[in-house]
């Protein structure tokens, strides 16, 4: 019997009706809850959102292979044509076909990596925050009053083997569940970044003072900091993404549900840009009150605003030299 070539829009529809998190279980998957989305324990780059659409947010991957449909997932982790993704969704349905179309018996096979898991151990502090004053005052422009005030709330801090600045992104309850470092010592411009190991990526630099309703949203602590100087907030939340994907933030809003407004206030460069209008556009979608905050341009971040700033106090401009 020859095979149906085509489908129906309500085939189609049918077919990408279906419950993606389902679907992603019946392959082998861990499916978990976080916030407003859910993840697989075996991917934790792969979000899930409502049960139907899923976003990777890694830029190890081509282009088509970070995002879709339910088709789409069995395309990129099951190996599937996209005709043979339809098919198998409308047999996941449980849909009754037409005597002409012959059931079709697809074996999929996933390979399952277990991540290792690493405890995740904060770095021993160093005996003073010398290197973190000299660092943030000095090259990043910012007040020493500033640097306190995130000294004192317990956020960042010198790390003792190679004097990096610890930034911490704690719960709703002040456990540390994620950290980044940052090098004080920039060798021909390149900087030291990294994740300390084993840290929760749904959570981020942030601080909460809890009467606030607004959350302001940073790819960068320093940024963060940075606008806390400029405006002299020290009345809204902030979070710091560390990155251009929304983990961290779901899990604050998750925690923080009296918070129902959000100020994106990523980088004036080109990816920045893209994601404030792809984020505004979900929370939108999820009834948040958005904005955009970025810097005026032409400054790429807070901090290039800041340090321009202080560079045009401290420098002022010459006079002109006289006509004759």
């Amino acid at each position: 019997m020859e095979e149906r070539r085509s489908f129906t829009a309500e085939e189609l529809a049918l077919a990408k009706s279906v419950d993606l998190t389902a679907v992603a279980a019946s392959l082998g998957y861990t499916v978990k809850k976080i916030g407003r989305y859910h993840t697989l324990k075996e991917m934790d780059s792969i979000r899930i959102y409502n049960r139907t659409n899923w976003f990777r947010w890694s830029r190890e991957h081509e282009r088509g292979n970070n995002g879709g449909s339910q088709i789409d997932f069995l395309r990129v982790f099951a190996g599937m044509e996209v005709k043979d993704a339809v098919f198998w969704l409308l047999d996941f349905s449980g849909y009754q076909r037409s005597g002409d179309w012959e059931k079709k018996n697809i074996s999929v096979y996933v390979e399952k990596k277990e991540p290792e898991k690493k405890k995740f151990v904060l770095p021993a502090p160093a005996r003073n925050n010398d290197c973190l004053y000299s660092y943030l005052t000095g090259d990043r422009a910012l007040d020493r009053h500033t640097v306190d005030y995130f000294v004192s709330c317990g956020l960042i801090y010198e790390e003792r083997s190679h004097h990096n600045i610890v930034f911490k992104g704690n719960d709703v309850q002040g456990r540390t569940r994620f950290a980044s470092m940052r090098g004080v010592f920039d060798r021909e411009g390149k900087a030291f970044k990294c994740d300390v190991a084993g840290n929760d990526k749904n959570y981020g630099f942030n601080i909460w003072y809890g009467q606030s309703d607004e959350v302001m949203v940073f790819e960068a602590a320093i940024d963060l900091m940075s606008y806390v100087e400029i405006r002299g907030d020290y009345v809204t939340n902030k979070l710091a993404l560390g990155m251009l994907s929304d983990a961290p933030l779901a899990t604050f809003l998750e925690e923080h549900p009296k918070v129902r407004k959000i100020s994106f206030c990523l980088d004036n460069d080109e990816p920045g840009r893209k994601a404030a209008e792809a984020l505004m556009e979900k929370y939108y979608g999820l009834d948040y009150e958005v904005e955009d905050c970025p810097p005026p341009k032409p400054f790429k971040d807070y901090n290039q605003w800041l340090q321009t700033a202080k560079r045009c106090i401290s420098d002022p401009v010459p006079p002109k030299a006289a006509v004759r």
